[in-house]
């Protein structure tokens, strides 16, 4: 077969190359295939039609000359697929229709792109007075033919999301549970005087939008509404649910778990578990809260998680994905940093990208920021960092040196076991974003064992952001950054100054046994140093095992190595002062360095300079001493 270029079918067929490049990227140019970057095609290829029908932004933006806006924050499907450009997810319907689960739970970390699929959904699905089907007709899922056409446009549709239900008490939280449904109620308004619904059904319709409906009565809303549909169309509805587990998590921090958990048990139980009036279901959320028998007894319930392969391309961005999105903004050039920033999620057997973080990047003039740091409440995260055992302190050691760990993954966590068993600890970092999979050794249902990782440097920013303000305080921010600039300006007097400092503010004289002190001591070197140095503790080298090492990524920077010493409570006591018996410590402490060998290793890495540092602490008191070697 004989192929042109898109600047001879430009030509050809009176169109601008632009234009050509995005129908060869839509499917609409038979035959055309992708060669290197460039597109080519069969010169018997016909000029396709021009069925946009202004649906495309996209196509028209090509059309013009003019780049598409990027959708920051719009989880409109129609919107964006008007005026914003789209990544095509619509073949998550075909997949959906070939196995028709009843009810669907899709679990994603926040950001990911689940309420405006969701809203795909609606859209596709839903009965309207407007012709919705244009919205599709130059996706993908239209080419897959009329088994899936016809499912288009025909069920009424309830859509609820929860994302912004954040409240601190459960009144305000039941409050606005209410206004929402009745908002929905009043979304379908045909039903209140609907002839094929009875008295009780309209009673119950005025009684929710009033206010006045016995609350007992609340949780059966969903279930209701859901009838009454079925009964004025003569169809069951399709019921979308999003972010079901926001409230629930916000319960949790907020001390009122109990309640909302007690509420949304029943409240789905009611619409979805054994219903005849529902067609199909679809929810989403960070966590399947299945333990907690929120959805109790629904075997009619599929759960996709991150540990999935169906379903696993259509929530965040594939590679060829970006590689599209980055080519269509002439960023070609971007795609190494914005994978380091960005990528490493896996969900399922797809290498998935975070998409609102490299939408904000490419807005941003492809300045690498932690964007998502600022979506949402980091309070959880938080929480498992300040109550850290020694172990999982270890771990987060590891994490933050780019290490991986093995843990045992269990997809179906709930908020209680986090602080309360730390092995679901890594099961909840997991499925909320902060972790990847690595490597998943072996698979049991919901759970299973992997090798787990940080996913990318964005996320490693949130580490060290919430390590500093989980330890706040303990030790302040300044003194951090003062550390850091003492370091990387090979000031040893203000380095001594700022680490006495430090170590002041995080000594505890009731903590004797000096475990959390050492653990945020650690996590707290971590978040300072992250960046330039590898940090580790109690690591044989030489003849021993060294307290702490700071090893430099650049061989330019000045290793250090740590010993420390304590000064027992009765060897306090006596003639000399604290003062002089701390210094005499810290001198055997940094002696203990040299006799021990302990720069053995950093020496073979062929450093410059390495900075052996002995401190001695007695409950707040520390005195430091310190020889710089240069080699």
């Amino acid at each position: 077969m004989e192929y042109m270029d898109v600047h001879t079918a430009s030509q050809k067929w009176g169109l601008k190359e632009r234009r050509v490049t995005a129908l060869c990227r839509s499917g609409r140019i038979m035959g055309a295939v992708k060669q290197g970057k460039s597109w080519i095609i069969p010169i018997a290829a016909a000029k396709p039609a021009d069925g946009r029908r202004a649906v495309s932004a996209l196509d028209d933006a090509a059309a013009s000359g003019t780049l598409t806006p990027l959708p920051i924050g719009v989880s409109d499907f129609r919107e964006t697929v008007t005026n914003y450009y789209y990544v095509d997810k619509t073949l998550l319907i075909r997949d959906f229709l070939d196995t028709l689960p009843k009810v669907s739970l899709f679990t994603r970390p926040r950001r990911f792109g689940k309420t405006l699929t969701m809203d795909m959904l609606r859209t596709f699905f839903e009965k309207t007075d407007e012709d919705t089907s244009v919205f599709f007709k130059n996706k993908k899922i239209w080419a897959c033919g009329e088994k899936y056409r016809k499912h288009q446009g025909i069920y009424p549709v309830i859509f609820l999301t929860f994302k912004d239900l954040k409240y601190n008490t459960w009144e305000e939280t039941l409050t606005n549970i209410r206004a929402l449904i009745a908002k929905e109620y009043l979304r379908h308004s045909e039903i209140f005087s609907s002839k094929k619904c009875n008295e009780f059904d309209r009673k119950y319709c005025r009684e929710l939008i009033d206010g006045s409906l016995t609350p007992a009565l609340l949780p059966n809303a969903l279930s209701y509404l859901s009838e009454m549909l079925e009964k004025h169309w003569g169809k069951a509805p399709v019921i979308i649910i999003d972010e079901y587990d926001t409230p629930i998590e916000h319960g949790f921090l907020s001390g009122f778990y109990t309640k909302v958990v007690d509420f949304m048990r029943n409240f789905f139980s009611a619409a979805f578990k054994d219903s005849r009036h529902l067609s199909y279901g679809f929810l989403t959320g960070i966590l399947r809260i299945a333990k907690e028998s929120i959805f109790s007894g629904m075997n009619n319930l599929k759960v996709y998680s991150i540990l999935d392969e169906r379903f696993d391309s259509y929530f965040g961005f594939t590679r060829d994905e970006i590689r599209e999105m980055m080519q269509y903004y002439n960023r070609e050039d971007k795609y190494d940093e914005v994978c380091s920033w960005y990528d490493g999620y896996r969900f399922g057997n797809t290498d998935i990208f975070n998409p609102w973080s490299v939408l904000n990047y490419l807005d941003d003039a492809c300045h690498p920021k932690a964007f998502w740091q600022a979506t949402g409440n980091n309070d959880i995260i938080r929480q498992i960092i300040a109550g850290s055992s020694s172990e999982v302190g270890e771990h987060l050691q590891l994490l933050m040196q780019g290490q991986t760990i093995s843990a045992y993954v269990d997809t179906s966590v709930i908020y209680p076991e986090i602080q309360n068993d730390p092995s679901s600890i890594y099961s909840f970092l997991l499925t909320a974003g902060y972790l990847k999979i690595v490597c998943q050794e072996e698979r049991h249902e919901e759970n299973a064992f992997c090798e787990l990782a940080i996913p990318n440097k964005e996320i490693f920013y949130v580490y060290e952001k919430e390590i500093l303000s989980a330890f706040s305080g303990i030790f302040r921010q300044s003194t951090a950054i003062a550390i850091q600039k003492a370091i990387l300006k090979q000031d040893i007097p203000g380095l001594q100054k700022e680490l006495q400092s430090f170590l002041r503010q995080t000594i505890s004289i009731y903590d004797e046994s000096q475990e959390s002190f050492y653990q945020g001591l650690m996590l707290g070197l971590h978040a300072i140093m992250n960046n330039r140095y590898q940090v580790t503790s109690n690591r044989e080298a030489g003849d021993g095992r060294y307290d702490i090492q700071l090893a430099p990524y650049n061989r330019l920077l000045p290793g250090i190595l740590i010993e420390l010493k304590v000064l027992g409570r009765q060897e306090g006591k006596g003639e000399d002062t604290v003062t002089v018996k701390l210094k005499s410590l810290s001198q055997k402490a940094l002696m203990q360095i040299d006799r021990m060998d302990y720069a053995a290793s950093m020496l073979e890495t062929g450093i410059c300079q390495i900075i052996k540092i002995g401190i001695a602490f007695y409950k707040k008191q520390a005195e430091i001493s310190y020889i710089v070697q240069t080699l």
